[in-house]
């Protein structure tokens, strides 16, 4: 690697020397241009540029559009058989007969999984940016199983409700059997779902990467420049999500083989990092725990009875959910607390939705920056 990242630096060298119809241009020159060009880009967002935003938007949409068309028109064969192996699964779903038991159970393990693996690829797309669906909906899921456990001596929740809706079994278990194992194992196929959807979410940096590199595209490109920028300002800064991508785009860069690169993450993700995730929410969550923090808050001088009400509620809430089986559809009654998390979750999505936006106009308006310099040129 060393060998190829000095390469990469004569190759630079190379470049900033070029020639353009005979004239030799300054490197820092073209060095200001492309950082005159960035900052133009940066700007392009919808509370500085609403209108051109969004115009650029829809146009990068119907770019993104015809090239997919175009490639799949070039695997015509490809098309076909995924067409006539979905109208056989369409078949098989609505003609009624004995395996519709089989269906049912198989439609609603495929909606689970894609579910959680969806939720993942969300959190982890976007080179730093993606949605935190972990903070919004898995560690809230493991919380509340754990909770439940606690309370109902049993994780052997009814299905349905659950994982919809988490209510007590008719037998509960005796005080003190429930384990960190048993919860773990509750709750290990979504957070593993949730894994596999992180690490393909880490895929698109690599393939650009990789494509990029066979290409023969030279690394003193915008995104090049880009990623020493974050390596040099990554010392700063405590946990910088954008490094999580920047593994994908070095081993893509350096050609490293898609299985060694994607296997390496799945099991970091989907397993080692997701235990270690789950197992810090049981331990915070767990029936001790949770009476201790209630009790600290109440603990604060002056403001802690006050703070320590809306919790204790809170809790007393959810276990009358847990053992109130007869309505199971009746909202309980709404808290502060679930009134301002489900409002954080909608402020979250907003944003992703919004920094989607952004990053898609952005992208346009910088084909058109490449257009513009490759049209200088030629002349």
């Amino acid at each position: 690697m060393a060998e190829n990242g000095k390469n990469c630096d004569q190759r630079r060298v190379a470049m900033n020397k070029e020639q353009y119809n005979g004239n030799f241009t300054d490197p820092s020159s073209m060095n200001e241009k492309k950082r005159r060009d960035r900052e133009e880009r940066q700007n392009i967002v919808l509370w500085r540029q609403p209108l051109i935003t969004l115009q650029y938007f829809s146009l990068e949409i119907l770019v993104i559009l015809k090239e997919w068309t175009s490639k799949l028109w070039h695997r015509q064969s490809i098309v076909v058989s995924f067409l006539l192996l979905l109208a056989v699964l369409i078949a098989t779903y609505y003609v009624e007969g004995a395996h519709q038991q089989y269906v049912q159970r198989i439609e609603k393990q495929f909606l689970l999984y894609a579910y959680w693996i969806g939720l993942g690829i969300l959190s982890s797309v976007g080179l730093g940016t993606g949605l935190h669906t972990f903070l919004l909906y898995l560690g809230p899921h493991i919380a509340s199983v754990t909770l439940a456990a606690y309370e109902c001596n049993s994780v052997n929740f009814p299905e349905p409700p659950y994982p919809d809706q988490i209510i007590c079994p008719d037998e509960e278990g005796t005080e003190g059997t429930i384990s960190l194992w048993s919860i773990i194992s509750k709750v290990r196929i979504e957070a593993c779902m949730w894994g596999i959807g992180t690490a393909i979410g880490e895929l698109p940096p690599y393939f650009m990467a990789r494509a990029a590199r066979l290409s023969g595209a030279e690394p003193d490109d915008d995104e090049y420049q880009e990623f020493e920028e974050m390596l040099e300002h990554a010392e700063t800064a405590q946990i910088p999500n954008p490094l999580f991508d920047l593994a994908g785009i070095t081993c893509g860069h350096f050609l490293v083989p898609f299985w060694t690169f994607f296997g390496a993450t799945l099991i970091g993700k989907a397993i080692i990092k997701m235990h270690i995730q789950k197992i810090f929410v049981i331990i915070t969550f767990s029936k001790h725990i949770v009476e201790q923090m209630v009790a600290f808050i109440g603990a604060v001088p002056g403001v802690g009875p006050s703070l320590q009400k809306p919790f204790q509620e809170y809790l007393e809430a959810q276990r009358q959910k847990l053992h109130h089986k007869s309505e199971m559809g009746t909202p309980q009654g709404e808290n502060w607390l679930s009134w301002v998390f489900e409002k954080l979750v909608v402020v979250m999505v907003c944003y992703f939705i919004l920094s989607i936006v952004n990053s898609m106009a952005q992208s346009y308006a910088k084909r058109m920056q490449q257009r513009l310099n490759s049209e200088e040129k030629t002349k």
